[in-house]
């Protein structure tokens, strides 16, 4: 499917690991995935841990969204982790977003 760019797009998420991110819900003043996204599209995504002490795990890639709230990870293009896949910390509250890369 095509790349979808699409602004104030940010979701919360408490997703661990290297896995697919389960989001959660769009922050105040933005819109979930789901409502501007079709299902199967790809898009360029941030994700941000914004808990301390972990808030320095963050990565950047290209990834697949599945409705209604699942995004695949499926090509990291720089992270926290030397540009690999983070394994984000349990207990911790991720932003995710879509992005514009340059």
């Amino acid at each position: 499917m095509a790349l979808v760019l699409q602004d104030r797009v940010k979701e919360l998420s408490n997703s661990s690991g290297t896995g697919n991110i389960t989001l959660a819900g769009a922050y105040d003043g933005y819109r979930t995935f789901n409502s501007c996204v079709a299902n199967g599209a790809t898009v360029y995504y941030t994700i941000h841990n914004t808990t301390v002490p972990n808030d320095t795990e963050w990565e950047v890639g290209i990834g697949t969204f599945t409705s209604p709230v699942t995004l695949s990870r499926d090509t990291v293009l720089s992270s926290s982790n030397s540009g690999s896949l983070v394994s984000f910390s349990t207990s911790s509250d991720l932003e995710v977003f879509i992005t514009l890369i340059s």
